[in-house]
């Protein structure tokens, strides 16, 4: 459900907030968050080491290449080859996609990975119109130029596409609030796998309480459970039988697109004969909890973050270290606010570039304050 980012990877010049001094813990609560975010996309995958040699994971980070990419060559790049082999291109981010292997290197991209030189074609890897900058079914850029109206853009679960919240299906009343659903299965995709239609009473809806107010409901599943309101997980009885074999719920042929809860997995039929379909259709992951981005990103946060790591290294630290480590940190923000003001001043983008020359200055500077360096009987 997290909401899609496209774009290069080049950054806008920051402005100085006008405060005086910061303490060292306001610098890591400002890098948690920073660094939430970010974990929950990129998981734990390296930055520095190109996942290929790791075959077709369950869920990465993928990245398309605009620069390098032929045109009607849909090919995607993983997060070490993005900075290492693709660093100033065009990239275009496409968050997590399933049972993928990084492309770059490959016949359909112009440039040669620098990680893994030799690689084979991915004849397994899917690919869909993502790659090629357009999402939902309008086949739109995100974001939009053209587009006046702001719209959150939520993935299928099953095609992997993105489609905007007016454009799911749910007539008027757009898709349910975030917190009430987990997952998202487009109409095409229901359309396309008629077993679903057996599952719609499982799916989240919105109704009109009123004239003027609208509220979130859950409706009342075809296995017999009643949801309730706002829970955060969903218990699902064990059925026996092939659920299939039951009547149709009264909301069939459903045809827009299924919101559903946490949970909502355990209730497919695991029966013999469904298993067989889930393997011919290709689609045996929605057996899976762990397929799920909210496991994907909720192993990514089971890391150790700054706050604790920086919170850790300061608690070893004597006092007299601690001072001088903010004092060097607020010596730091100062100048680097002047650098960055300059920039602004001149509407120019900062690059990486002027980045690393701004704290290749600093330690200059600070090699010429103590001498120059480090006395010759230092190791």
């Amino acid at each position: 459900m997290s909401e899609l980012a496209s774009g290069t990877k080049d950054s806008t010049p920051a402005e100085g907030d006008g405060e005086e001094g910061v303490t060292m813990l306001d610098v890591l609560q400002g890098e948690q968050s920073l660094e939430e975010d970010a974990a929950a996309v990129l998981g734990n995958v390296s930055d520095t080491a190109c996942t290929y040699s790791l075959g077709y994971l369950s869920r990465q980070p993928v990245y398309a290449c605009n620069t390098c990419q032929d045109a009607g060559q849909p090919s995607g790049i993983c997060l070490a080859c993005s900075y290492h082999c693709h660093e100033g291109h065009n990239l275009v981010e496409l968050y997590t996609k399933r049972m993928f292997r990084c492309d770059c290197g490959s016949s359909n991209l112009k440039s040669s990975c620098k990680l893994v030189p030799s690689k084979e074609e991915n004849t397994e890897n899917k690919y869909n119109q993502n790659f090629n900058g357009l999402y939902c079914s309008c086949s739109r850029p995100y974001p939009d130029p053209e587009d006046p109206v702001e719209d959150c853009m939520i993935q299928c679960v099953m095609c992997e596409d993105w489609y905007h919240g007016r454009h799911t299906g749910m007539d008027q009343a757009g898709p349910p609030d975030d917190s009430l659903f987990a997952e998202m299965i487009c109409g095409g995709c229901v359309t396309k796998t008629p077993f679903l239609q057996h599952y719609t009473g499982l799916a989240v809806s919105k109704v009109d309480k009123g004239k003027d107010d609208e509220v979130d409901v859950l409706v009342e599943d075809t296995v017999g459970n009643d949801y309730e309101k706002n829970n955060s997980e969903v218990e699902f009885k064990e059925d026996t039988g092939c659920h299939l074999s039951k009547p149709l719920p009264a909301t069939s042929p459903f045809n827009s697109s299924l919101f559903l809860p946490m949970g909502w997995r355990s209730s497919l039929c695991k029966c013999t004969s469904c298993m067989q379909m889930y393997l011919d259709l290709k689609i045996t992951f929605l057996t899976s909890d762990t397929d799920t981005v909210h496991h994907y990103e909720s192993q990514a946060l089971e890391r150790k973050d700054s706050l604790e790591q920086g919170m850790e290294a300061l608690s070893q630290m004597d006092r007299v270290k601690q001072v001088e480590a903010i004092h060097s940190y607020n010596n730091m923000k100062e100048n680097l606010m002047e650098y960055l003001t300059k920039f602004s001043e001149n509407k120019k983008v900062v690059r990486e570039e002027d980045i690393k020359t701004f704290f290749e200055d600093m330690k200059s500077n600070k090699k010429q304050k103590t001498g120059g360096g480090p006395p010759p009987s230092c190791k």
